[in-house]
């Protein structure tokens, strides 16, 4: 089996942008690669390694409809490229698996770090987090889920119980439970998505204190909601949609943590919250937007 490969080399800051706008318009994989020969140093705590020009190979059907998605964002992100956009026909791999071979781990705020199964953190004393994404998003590599770790890493999470709402890899649910959440709730339209955060959960030994459910079935667990904290690392549209859910599952003097977020859509996403929660100035980075707050009481 064939498929159809959309190379894109552009600067260093559009490569995250360019890389979500590629999957939402239906890539099946993205990655990532040096476009020249800048060898990349060991980036500071957090940081998401990216090299000067970047390459991105963005992969598709070889079909018709592969083809005109193809044409398409030739057309759209070509201006973009520093080079000229290329396309080919390649064999078949295991592209869900290739971007491993670049995670490593990666400290996260002042003590929280995530590494591949079976890496050695770089402090004996951080608290780790093993994890194998399997097919699922989150690594923490990404700049929203990087502003989320970070938060968890500063919050004072001991007893509480905390709802990740589209959990992906299940990484910030468990990253909570290993810096003392009580109990955490994870959820995530996707099946292999909670595939992938049972069996983290499991790998990091926090199972038993971690409830993992589709949307449709967050009501059967009603009985723990409200919840002390909820984090939605997922976008802008969504979290604007689900904020009347969202906010039901928040107790009043409960945090809440919202990621996925252009810079450009901090306003719009603010609004759909701000008559419920005092909200703190908003963290940026890479484009990407941060947005927390606390509930306010009586709301």
């Amino acid at each position: 089996m064939s498929w159809l490969q959309l190379t894109l080399t552009v600067p260093r800051d559009q490569a995250p942008l360019l890389e979500a706008a590629l999957e939402n318009a239906g890539a099946l994989a993205v990655t990532l690669d040096d476009a020249g020969d800048d060898p990349q140093l060991e980036p500071p705590p957090g940081a998401m390694p990216l090299w000067q020009a970047v390459q991105l190979h963005a992969l598709f059907a070889d079909d018709a409809a592969g083809a005109a998605q193809v044409d398409a964002l030739t057309l759209a992100f070509g201006p973009l490229s520093l080079t000229p956009p290329r396309s080919e026909h390649i064999a078949d791999r295991a592209w869900e698996r290739v971007w491993l071979d670049d995670f490593r781990p990666t400290r996260f705020g002042r003590r929280l770090w995530v590494c591949p199964q079976g890496q050695p953190a770089g402090d004996p004393d951080g608290i780790v987090v093993d994890l194998d994404p399997g097919l699922a998003f989150g690594t923490g590599h990404h700049p929203t889920t990087a502003l989320c770790l970070e938060w968890l890493d500063a919050a004072e999470l001991s007893g509480l119980t905390l709802l990740d709402y589209g959990c992906g890899s299940g990484i910030l649910a468990i990253a909570a439970l290993k810096l003392g959440a009580a109990a955490a709730i994870a959820v995530d339209h996707d099946p292999q998505a909670i595939e992938a955060t049972v069996a983290n959960a499991t790998a990091n030994g926090v199972e038993a204190r971690l409830t993992v459910c589709l949307p449709d079935e967050l009501p059967a667990v009603a009985g723990r909601l409200p919840v002390a904290c909820v984090v939605a690392n997922i976008l802008a549209g969504p979290l604007v949609e689900l904020a009347p859910r969202l906010l039901a599952a928040l107790a009043p003097g409960g945090r809440l943590v919202l990621s996925g977020v252009l810079a450009e859509q901090v306003q719009g996403v603010s609004a759909a919250y701000a008559g419920q929660v005092e909200l703190a100035p908003v963290r940026l980075r890479e484009g990407w937007a941060l947005i927390a707050g606390t509930r306010r009481a009586g709301c």
